[in-house]
């Protein structure tokens, strides 16, 4: 039996939706879908990169929010006002917003020309090499 690697996530959220994240220790994303969340195990980084401050109107932010850990293997569903969303617990790190921008070209996720498209998927695994950079930076 093969032993899985352990991946790095990043996740693509408004910061507003990150905050209630964090305040309620979980990681929701690709609208509640379980899919992504389902390949995550305990132990692995999750970073969450908000394009805007709220969605969906709201200002352009494009900055990494939020920094924590896969907290179990537990992977829950609960109704929201008729939403039925999937979720993990994650144990967030105090951290400080940084912008994108303030890596210039030093990520592997920024190198393409057209790098922001790749994440309208939602979420996306992340290398550890800029999984490093993110965390000196967020955690200094």
């Amino acid at each position: 039996m093969t032993e899985k690697a352990v991946t790095n996530w990043l996740g693509v959220v408004s910061r507003n939706h990150v905050e209630r994240g964090v305040e309620l220790g979980i990681v929701q994303t690709n609208h509640g879908a379980k899919a992504g969340l389902a390949r995550m195990s305990p132990g692995e980084w999750f970073v969450y990169y908000s394009p805007k401050t709220a969605y969906p109107d709201g200002d352009p932010l494009k900055a990494f929010t939020a920094i924590g850990r896969i907290a179990d293997d537990d992977l829950f569903q609960v109704t929201e006002r008729g939403f039925e969303p999937w979720r993990r617990r994650v144990t967030y790190e105090p951290c400080r917003e940084v912008p994108v921008a303030d890596f210039g070209g030093a990520l592997e996720l920024t190198q393409g020309a057209n790098w922001g498209y790749q994440l309208r998927r939602g979420l996306l695994p992340l290398s550890d090499g800029d999984l490093e950079l993110i965390k000196a930076a967020m955690l200094g």
